[in-house]
Formats: structure tokens, sequence, C-alpha cells
């Protein structure tokens, strides 16, 4: 009997399908992809996981490069930059060269390509396009010890002398609307992997008034993330190169969903005691799943970033910019 197929084996063949009909963020279908991006993740929040890299790594091409993948190439976007490991670039008369380890690389073993961070000369950060077949790389998943998010292939690349192509100038990753869709785009996976989590309760018939109680609580706190996320891809579509506009909708949305996701983990145990969490693998995977991937969010480190932001409501940045608007005293009595 051949084994079933791998999270990252699926997510590539589903890569290869969705080819480049997935619309890019700001060009005026953005909650088409956040749709796909949750419904993928509902299904399976590592398949899901390991598409939205290759979709992001897709668009970061396309903004900063003018340049797409390649058709049956499947793509990461390795940016983690903890104090060490580091990977350093050097130009030298061969092209641009890359020496060191990035840890955190999801589908680091069936990925082709990637999207690889790495410091330059002057100490700035710059992003690389990296042909995983070249020598010089090796890929690790060692270190994994979590069930959660443990079929996504994490681990540590390896690079040895390894030639790259510079996409964009130093801080253009980082520097732009875009990588702010991006994190959007996870929070859309987030909602998606929260969906998943509740299917545990909606399958079943509220055995009592406080499982009631949680599961309408839950399907409002879904139905209010879906709207925020819609909402949030209006906007994105009408107000593409807003830059802090996007950092400050981004942070707003990324801690509204991760607070949508972990009620509704911790209302599905309340409600239905541990008997899924033990009798039910799929669901104990993706709680599992779920929590792990919930911490890519910086929690309240994001909250301070919002708040250092924050002059005025978010919402008063774009209310009335293309709706309707009312003349000074209108509406009163």
């Amino acid at each position: 009997m051949t084994p079933p197929a791998t999270p990252a084996a699926r997510a590539r063949r589903i890569a290869d399908d969705l080819g480049d009909r997935v619309p890019h963020p700001g060009e005026g279908d953005t909650a088409a992809r956040w749709r796909l991006l949750a419904n993928l993740t509902h299904d399976d929040i590592a398949v899901g996981r390991l598409v939205e890299a290759h979709l992001d790594a897709r668009t970061i091409l396309h903004e900063i490069d003018s340049g797409t993948t390649e058709y049956g190439s499947f793509w990461g976007v390795w940016a983690a930059e903890p104090s060490r490991p580091r990977i350093e670039a050097s130009r030298t008369d061969r092209g641009w060269r890359l020496r060191g380890a990035k840890p955190w690389c999801s589908g680091v073993q069936t990925c082709t390509h990637a999207l690889v961070t790495a410091d330059v000369d002057d100490g700035a950060r710059a992003l690389f396009a990296v042909d995983l077949s070249e020598a010089g790389v090796r890929r690790e998943t060692t270190e994994w010890a979590a069930a959660g998010m443990s079929t996504t292939e994490t681990g540590t690349v390896h690079l040895d002398d390894v030639p790259a192509r510079p996409i964009g100038p130093p801080g253009a990753y980082l520097d732009r609307p875009g990588f702010f869709h991006g994190g959007i785009g996870v929070a859309a996976c987030w909602w998606g992997g929260a969906r998943k989590v509740a299917d545990a309760i909606f399958r079943t018939s509220p055995a009592d008034d406080v499982t009631a109680m949680h599961l309408g609580a839950i399907d409002a706190r879904l139905l209010a993330g879906f709207a925020m996320l819609e909402q949030a891809a209006g906007i994105v579509d009408a107000h593409p190169a807003d830059l802090d506009g996007a950092r400050r909708l981004a942070l707003s949305v990324r801690w509204s969903v991760e607070q949508v996701a972990t009620e509704v983990i911790d209302r599905v145990a309340r409600a239905l005691g541990p008997t899924p969490l033990v009798r039910d693998p799929e669901h104990a995977q993706a709680v599992a799943d779920l929590e792990v991937y919930l911490r890519q969010s910086h929690a309240e480190r994001d909250l301070i970033d919002l708040g250092r932001l924050t002059e005025s409501p978010l919402f008063g940045r774009f209310a009335g910019r293309d709706g309707i608007t009312l003349e000074s005293g209108a509406g009163t009595r």
C-alpha cells in the first residue's frame, strides 16, 4: 500500500495546481486570496501554512523583482532572525554567495527554492533567492520536539558558499506595504485553523446550556474574525500603497484574529472536555498545530508597536475616503 502523501507533498501539489491564478494582495481581489488560505488551513493547518509561504514568495518576487516562481518549483520564505545563528552574504567575483545557518525554515526538505534573509557587508539585512539544489546546501529537521506543526518540515538550512540572487536592495523586503499585507494573510490562516478546531463542537448537538453557550460564542467570534478579514481585504485593495496604514492594519488584524483563535481553542475544550483531545487524532493535531502557529504572533510586543503608532483611531484613517460621508451636523436631532 502506498503511504499517504505528506503535508509538504500535498502543499507542493496544490501550489502547482494553483499556478498563477491566485491574486496578489492589493490588486483588486485580496479577499479571494485570504479566503483560499483560510480554506486550505481549515482542511489541514500544516498544508495551509506551507502553501501560504509559497504564495507569499510569489508576491514578494512580483512586488520587488517583477518576477515569479516557475511551474514545478516550491518556495519557502525563510526570514527568521535570531541573534544566532546567522547567514552572511558577500559579493564576490562569482556573484553573491551565502554562508551560515538559518533556523525556523518550514518545508526545509521539500522546498526547491527559498527567499532567505541575510546580513550584508554594511550590517543591513537583504533578501536573496536560493536554488536549494545547489552544492553547499544542507537541510536538517532534527531539533523539532513539539507535536504541533511537526509535519511542516520545520528545521535549519545550512549554506556553505551557496550562490544567491539579491531580491531588491537591502531593506526592500520589509519596507513595503506588501510585507504587512502578507502578515494579514497569515492571520487568515490562523482563522482557518480556528475553524478546524471548532469543527469538533459544530459536529455535535449541544448536550446542555453550557455547551450551547460556548457554541454560540464560537460562532459569533468566528463570524467577527471573518468580517474583519473581509473588511481588511477591501482596505488593502483601496489603499495598496499606504505603508503606514498597512502596518497598523496588520498589527490590529493579527492581534484580533489571534484572540479569536485562542478563544475558540479554550471554549471548545471547556464545552467538550478532554474527549476529543484524547480520542480524535485530527482534532488533537489541529489544536497542537494552531497553538504553535499562533506563536508567530509577537503577542504583547505587537500591541506595544501598535500603541506607539497610534495617533487617532485606525478606522478613522480609512472611514469616509471611498464611501458615504456626512456633512457637518448631519444626522443630529
